[in-house]
């Protein structure tokens, strides 16, 4: 039995169980690809120690420097509660480490889904311009290899709407597949995309949305940033948006749900919300957080062949399969369309035919339709090819 004790709110393994220290080697030497002599700090939210040892003993046999930094969610709750100059000052010190960091891997389990539940709207806008935007967003992801994951607990496998057990081997399964021949498969979808002007999006739920994506950088991520990982992402000429979209997937914000989010844009604004499920005077307000927070900064394709339906878990639910994202708020420095805001909310759409189908159309050809890749050059990416 791989589980030696496993309580209501989380699990705890066998540090000899193969499977973390495959995901453990997988996350040093692929994703982060930490070289002798550099230094990663790990940082592990509500997770067994044993995963930050394995990271730690991997970093050796990388001749890299371990850096770890143990928290606990329940206690992260009443630091994001702490006054603005607490903040100030937590991200001031926590941005001079992370500036020495050359990588960064962030596990990220979570007893509880929803701990951050009932923290005022205007206190989690200080705590991500006070502490997550200089250390994260400014420094970390634009200065460091980074990779973010999340920790197979109940509470997700509760969001799964699975067993405890299902959900651990489910986790690893999606964790450790070829990341490599991924990245291949990958290779002609970021070449479409780089030579892309107009894309438009149709389907169910009056979605019928064009923009630009020219001259826009364009990112694979197959394993480096994310576990699980699986697409293809840029950012829409700012201006360029004309149209609605309706998501079909729930979401969590800040421990807030909601459902069936609708956006209307025009000249790339988002001028109407709409959810058919969720408090509307609270989406309205995370949509007002500042200028950029009406724009969109992220446009990516997704397609892991083991994720298939969505759990409130944005690290899982972008990459499921015939889906896509389309993201309010900053955009990121390798696609840069000029949009900056406290926030990057990914919303999530599925085209498959169970989810009510759709396409994506590239320059008047449709590339994608009910979620397969139907353009000859990208079949790869299609879940019988990359399972």
């Amino acid at each position: 039995m791989r589980v030696v004790a496993r309580s209501a709110a989380t699990f705890t393994f066998m540090l000899t169980d193969p499977r973390i220290r495959r995901l453990a080697d997988l996350l040093i030497h692929h994703s982060v690809k930490l070289a002798a002599g550099e230094h990663v700090l790990i940082e592990t939210f509500d997770c067994p120690d044993d995963i930050a040892i394995a990271l730690c003993e991997a970093a050796k046999v990388a001749k890299g420097h371990a850096h770890v930094s143990v928290r606990r969610n329940q206690i992260m709750r009443e630091l994001n509660q702490g006054a603005p100059d607490a903040l100030r000052v937590w991200g001031e010190y926590d941005l001079e480490r992370m500036k020495k960091m050359q990588c960064y891997i962030g596990v990220r389990g979570a007893d509880n889904a929803s701990e951050m539940r009932g923290i005022g709207d205007d206190q989690m806008k200080s705590l991500g311009r006070l502490y997550a935007k200089p250390v994260h967003f400014e420094q970390r992801v634009n200065h460091t290899r980074w990779c973010v994951l999340r920790w197979p607990t109940a509470s997700m496998a509760q969001l799964a709407q699975s067993s405890t057990q299902d959900f651990e081997d489910f986790y690893f399964r999606v964790c450790t597949l070829d990341y490599a021949a991924m990245d291949r498969a990958a290779k002609p979808l970021v070449e479409r995309m780089q030579r892309t002007d107009k894309v438009h999006i149709k389907g169910p739920g009056a979605t019928d949305l064009r923009f630009s994506i020219k001259g826009i950088g364009v990112v694979p991520c197959c394993g480096d940033r994310n576990i699980p990982d699986g697409e293809v992402f840029t950012a829409p000429v700012r201006d360029s948006i004309e149209g609605v979209l309706q998501y079909n997937t729930p979401t969590l914000h800040n421990g807030n749900s909601f459902e069936s989010i609708r956006l209307e844009f025009s000249k790339g604004k988002i001028i109407k919300t709409d959810c058919a499920a969720g408090d509307k005077a609270l989406l309205e307000s995370i949509f007002n957080t500042d200028e950029g927070a009406r724009y969109v900064g992220e446009f990516a394709i997704g397609f892991n062949p083991h994720i298939l339906e969505p759990m409130k878990d944005i690290l899982f639910d972008e990459k499921i399969a015939g889906s896509f994202h389309f993201t309010p708020g900053r955009c990121y420095e390798e696609t840069n369309n000029g949009n900056k805001s406290d926030i990057h909310w990914d919303l999530v759409c599925i085209q498959r035919p169970d989810y009510g189908g759709g396409t994506i159309s590239f320059d008047g050809e449709v590339i994608r339709k009910d979620g397969i890749f139907v353009a000859k050059e990208l079949e790869g990416l299609n879940p019988n090819r990359l399972a």
